[in-house]
């Protein structure tokens, strides 16, 4: 029997019951329809051996809601975008919702053609990993009323529901492990971009050797456009490494950025740890096949694309009223890349 075929009335006869005690096992409301354990699961069994499918129009027309949310990520390329993508698909799925995902680019204008095509196809709602300049598109769905929560990246002049990564403290620890480590001139290369986050990840690694009484240099600080990474994050290692005082650490602030800076650190013969120590965010499987395992900040993703949809599904289930914002700590996880500065 073809699987677009199948209806509740064909598991019905099959099972010898009326059609309305189908729907209620199928709909998990057997409970509540007083449906012996005995004859649910042989119910559920002859529904998976015709792989049944439910009619999703017809349930949605029911109800008013399409059971899909809309995913926009910055860049589906990058290991921890594309993670976050899996970990939210695979955790809506378990709440009955599809998942239809975009990807921006780190394009504000990508991603509000991006949210106005899902809006068409009526999504229940979004997750959002915001590019720049994406504050117009916070300002739209919250005129409009249709619930999202903000993932990784936020906007802190909006009162919005988000979940993101202490970039601060984490950015001081890593900071910190390489002070404790023995290295001195520590340098941090970012994206040019005023979004929040970068910018908490600056403060902290420079609190950090404030703290250990470093001064800090304003020349350690490089910044790396997003449109030009691989001749910007050359020119930026030059200047780092040939300074007249270079530097003897770096801490890159984005696992792209330091895919990149170690492609170029193989160009230029330079070692790691012995010539500079590394400390990157992201994790990938890269920093391990690197000859030199790198030591990251792990950011947990399974915990922040969880908390996310747990809101999202909150709110549009109508549970919530005030903001929901969460701050997830990261964690330092140190390889090689980073072992303790030998004095020469």
């Amino acid at each position: 029997m073809r699987s677009d075929k199948v209806s509740l009335s064909d598991i019905a006869r099959l099972a010898g019951v009326s059609t309305a005690l189908v729907s209620y096992v199928l709909s998990g409301k057997e409970k509540e329809g007083r449906v012996g354990q005995e004859i649910a699961a042989k119910i559920r069994a002859i529904a998976k051996e015709l792989n049944y499918q439910p009619n999703l129009l017809a349930k949605s027309l029911r109800k008013g809601q399409t059971f899909t949310i809309g995913l926009i990520i910055a860049d589906i390329s990058n290991p921890f975008f594309a993670n976050i993508a899996r970990e939210v698909e695979d955790e809506s799925r378990r709440h009955g919702y599809t998942v239809i995902i975009g990807s921006s680019d780190e394009d504000a204008d990508k991603a509000w053609d991006l949210m106005n095509v899902l809006i068409n196809r009526q999504v229940d709602g979004f997750i959002i990993v915001s590019s720049e300049h994406s504050e117009r598109l916070v300002e739209h769905l919250q005129r409009i009323r249709l619930p999202f929560v903000l993932l990784d990246r936020h906007f802190p002049q909006f009162d919005t529901d988000f979940v993101v990564t202490n970039n601060a403290r984490a950015s001081y620890e890593a900071g910190l492990h390489l002070i404790e480590n023995g290295y001195q001139r520590i340098g941090f290369i970012a994206y040019q971009s005023a979004m929040f986050h970068v910018s908490e990840r600056i403060r902290g690694y420079q609190e950090a050797l404030r703290d250990r009484q470093i001064q800090v240099e304003a020349n350690w600080l490089k910044r790396v456009s997003f449109q030009a990474i691989e001749t910007e994050i050359r020119t930026a290692i030059d200047e780092l490494v040939s300074a007249e005082s270079p530097v003897d650490a770096l801490i890159f602030s984005t696992y792209g950025l330091a895919v990149n800076g170690l492609k170029y650190f193989n160009e230029r013969r330079l070692r790691v740890p012995e010539d500079l120590g590394i400390v990157s965010f992201g994790q990938a499987e890269v920093f391990d096949l690197y000859y030199c395992p790198i030591s990251y900040m792990r950011q947990p993703i399974d915990v922040l694309a969880k908390k996310a949809v747990d809101i999202l599904m909150s709110r549009l289930k109508g549970e919530m009223s005030e903001s929901q914002q969460y701050t997830i700590e990261a964690q330092l996880v140190v390889r090689e890349s980073s072992r303790r500065r030998m004095i020469r």
